[in-house]
């Protein structure tokens, strides 16, 4: 149905663009529907999952072990990124001049990069009051309230019992919820996408096809080589992990968002054999620092636009937009439009390419988007069955069973709506 909505979206987007610019609220009221749902699930999810745990220094213990597998990859990715930038040079030859660009249409983003900082970033993930978080759908903050939640709730013990049973069916009629707005998956894509066809153009697209067509196969050798051996290292196949997530993945390409699919994927996590717990910490803290799609956009939009202006990036200033964009990708995470934000903080400490050469991106960043997006979410999915491993915290046999090749000749269907604590049918074939 979401396949189906897409190709409509573009076919309205391309022969009737004056309407399918008008379909752009369909797309933002599901995203909207989502984003209601996403806290209530982090936390149900964190909160449930560590009252059951005795032993509390397992948290730190997967929270190091997310984070030291977040840095190492966010890495590779602005190294892919900057590797085949260099190789491929899809910006040669445009020969723009600076003083034709105009740095209005990127002001708001220069602002927005001006105001992220680290010390802002980390300040801002302690809310307000305890309930905040929840008014304003703050995904950090959210998981902040949640873990300190469940590490109190684990450590009374019995007594608190029954706020747990109450946390755990309240869990099952969240999730359901989660199944029913899923309903209107269809609707969201097909309104997102003809927009997004309608309001730019396929001759947008072929104008800088040289940048797209590159960093949707930087991003393919990105998830298939470096991520495929991981998975490989880790004992499941990266095909088989993008087939189970076929309907999320779907979703994502059709809004152009990794976040209206957030609450599928944690339930695809859990019933691919990850515990609870431990999908709660990876998966939201992976939305804000494993966004491996928008390291490998940063470097490469940056090469992109030096190389169009004729500009010569010597080693050591491509040395310095690396590690600078290692830190402005984490001070902007959670900010909408992260991905044009973070990359005008990269331009702003790297004066040798102009921010305002931005403008020659600026079309064609939504079908960008797409692919920053595709990326960070099989990358946080892979993130967070590699930590499971690792913590032995991860059933192998459902791992094997939800990816459809089954222990013993079995396979086992998943259902996508299931609540968390469904368990996986083996049938025979």
């Amino acid at each position: 149905m979401v396949l189906l909505a897409i190709l409509a979206g573009g076919l309205i987007g391309h022969f009737a663009p004056d309407f399918a610019v008008q379909l752009k609220p369909l797309g933002d009221a599901f995203i909207k529907l989502v984003k209601m749902i996403i806290a209530p699930v982090i936390f149900l999810t964190i909160v449930t999952g560590l009252a059951g745990m005795r032993d509390l220094g397992q948290v730190g213990r997967v929270a190091a072990k997310a984070f030291g597998y977040f840095l190492v990859f966010s890495t590779l990715a602005l190294i892919v990124g900057l590797v085949i930038g260099n190789v491929v040079q899809p910006g040669r030859g445009l020969n723009i001049d600076p003083a034709s660009l105009d740095p209005a249409s990127v002001a708001q983003y220069s602002a927005a990069a001006h105001e992220s900082t680290i010390v802002g970033f980390l300040t801002g993930i302690i809310p307000t009051t305890l309930v905040s978080a929840f008014v304003e759908g703050n995904i950090l903050q959210t998981l902040f309230v949640a873990i300190l939640f469940g590490i109190a709730l684990a450590i009374v013990g019995d007594a608190a019992e029954p706020v747990r049973r109450g946390l755990e069916s309240l869990s099952q009629i969240v999730f359901k919820l989660v199944a029913i707005l899923m309903k209107a998956a269809p609707i969201g894509a097909f309104g997102a996408f003809a927009f997004t066809i309608g309001a730019y153009g396929l001759g947008a697209v072929a104008k800088l096809a040289a940048l797209i067509a590159t960093f949707y196969l930087t991003s393919l050798v990105f998830v298939i080589g470096v991520l495929g051996l991981v998975c490989l290292a880790n004992g499941f196949s990266i095909f088989r992990l993008i087939a189970y997530l076929k309907e999320e993945l779907l979703l994502v390409l059709g809004t152009s968002s990794s976040e209206a699919a957030l609450p599928s994927l944690m339930q695809k996590m859990e019933a691919a054999g990850a515990t609870k717990s431990v999908v709660g910490l990876v998966v939201p803290t992976g939305y804000s620092f494993n966004l491996d799609g928008t390291n490998i956009y940063m470097t490469m939009a940056a090469l992109f636009i030096a190389q169009a202006m004729n500009i010569e990036l010597t080693l050591q200033e491509q040395v310095l937009l690396l590690l600078v964009a290692m830190l402005s990708s984490k001070g902007a995470a959670g900010i909408t439009g992260a991905g044009f934000i973070t990359l005008a903080a990269t331009l702003a400490v790297v004066p040798t390419v102009p921010v305002a050469g931005m403008a020659l991106i600026l079309g064609i960043d939504r079908f960008m988007s797409e692919c920053r997006a595709l990326t960070n979410f099989i990358g946080n999915a892979v993130a967070t069955l590699v930590v499971a491993r690792w913590e032995g915290e991860l059933d192998r046999d459902a791992l094997h069973a939800a990816l459809g090749r089954g222990p013993k000749g079995l396979a086992a269907p998943v259902d996508p709506a299931a609540g968390p604590g469904d368990k996986a049918v083996v049938t025979a074939d």
